[in-house]
């Protein structure tokens, strides 16, 4: 599609034409550029699902390309065996009718088990945006634990946010499969049962809901919730102000997996404090040479800090090397340094999430979504 500057236009037709018939004309210009800059999926139809993000994939190949919306009305988006669809795209924003009635769900073949192989989506571009949406990895988990690898998001971009989105899987749910990272999640909800929020990169989760399903069939077993391989960015995993239900197995916070592992709990709320494991992080790391595992401010579901006045482990580690010993609560001075600024630099993923919901709100209003 041409777009003709106002001047230029106004030159070649204001001759012999009213000026109100030119001003008609660059308004159904305007009007037509931005009608393409929204794709409305076919209620249901998981091919139109599909066609719609190969289109905006295809058309914002660029890093800079301009915003294109995908709004997807509720639905049961069923993918079947089909695993890793790319939203392969720039500044591409899915947005669902909403976090309990879009849903996008595949179901793997257990023979490709594996945390490359499985996912639902597999984000590969920059600045994606994704809202009000249900990723649902029904890989048949018990039927191969205790290794179950299915992942709903495996984010190979950066600077990609989740907003109200959910996440409903086992192991490895959410996967930030990207070294140099920077990602932000908010009012979202992940389930899963080990590692289940695993990768690299910065990501910052704002007020979500972390649930634990059964560790096993029988429901023996402990859960980990992160396994973090941070190796280089300076953050790794930040959760803040979120709330995690376990009803049944004892869980974990955490263990690393690879490199310099790092992750912080702010004002965590613990629904369920007694399951906590006695050293709160799994004190048996994977191919790591030291870790920075701190919790502040932890709360019961009344409000009130539980959070212990000391906390020291002993990380031993499978690959045989030297174990040490690590404070893993938070003082004070520490906290300072953990604000979205000192994070993300000029990147603002908070006042970006309120720009492109409010724009959301506005197309689903046009388009009768809402």
């Amino acid at each position: 599609m041409i777009v003709l500057k106002k001047s230029y236009l106004c030159n070649q037709i204001t001759n012999g034409m009213s000026r109100l018939f030119c001003a008609l004309l660059l308004l159904l210009l305007a009007w037509e550029c931005c009608a393409q800059d929204v794709i409305v999926v076919k209620k249901g139809d998981v091919q139109s699902l599909l066609e719609a993000i190969k289109t905006a994939s295809n058309r914002n190949r660029d890093r800079d390309s301009e915003r294109i919306f995908i709004l997807i009305p509720d639905g049961y988006y069923d993918l079947g065996e089909k695993t890793l669809t790319r939203v392969a795209g720039n500044n591409i924003a899915l947005v669902g009718q909403s976090m309990e009635g879009t849903i996008i769900r595949n179901a793997p073949s257990t023979k490709i088990e594996s945390i490359s192989k499985t996912a639902v989506l597999q984000n590969r571009g920059k600045g994606n945006y994704y809202q009000d949406l249900t990723l649902r990895n029904d890989l048949d988990y018990y039927h191969v634990e205790p290794d179950g690898r299915a992942v709903c998001l495996q984010d190979k971009g950066d600077r990609t946010i989740c907003n109200r989105v959910r996440m409903l899987s086992y192991q490895d749910t959410y996967y930030s499969d990207y070294e140099k990272s920077h990602n932000y999640f908010q009012d979202s909800e992940i389930h899963g049962t080990i590692d289940f929020i695993c990768g690299a990169g910065d990501v910052w989760f704002e007020r979500c809901l972390l649930v634990t399903e059964k560790r096993s069939r029988d429901g023996s077993g402990v859960n980990i919730i992160m396994a973090p391989r941070t190796s280089e960015t300076k953050w790794g995993y930040v959760f803040n102000r979120c709330t995690i239900v376990n009803d049944e197995s004892a869980f974990y916070y955490g263990r690393g997996w690879h490199t310099n592992p790092r992750c912080v709990w702010l004002y965590t709320t613990l629904m369920t404090p007694e399951k906590l494991m006695p050293t709160r992080f799994d004190p048996e790391g994977m191919k790591i040479s030291s870790n920075y595992f701190k919790e502040y401010g932890t709360m019961d579901a009344r409000g009130r800090d539980i959070t212990p006045k000391t906390n020291v482990v002993r990380f031993t580690l499978r690959d045989h090397t030297q174990p040490f010993t690590a404070e893993t609560v938070m003082t004070r001075d520490e906290l300072k340094q953990y604000t979205l600024k000192n994070v993300f630099g000029w990147w603002q993923p908070k006042k970006e999430l309120k720009r492109l919901e409010r724009q959301s709100r506005k197309l689903k209003k046009r388009y009768k979504l809402n």
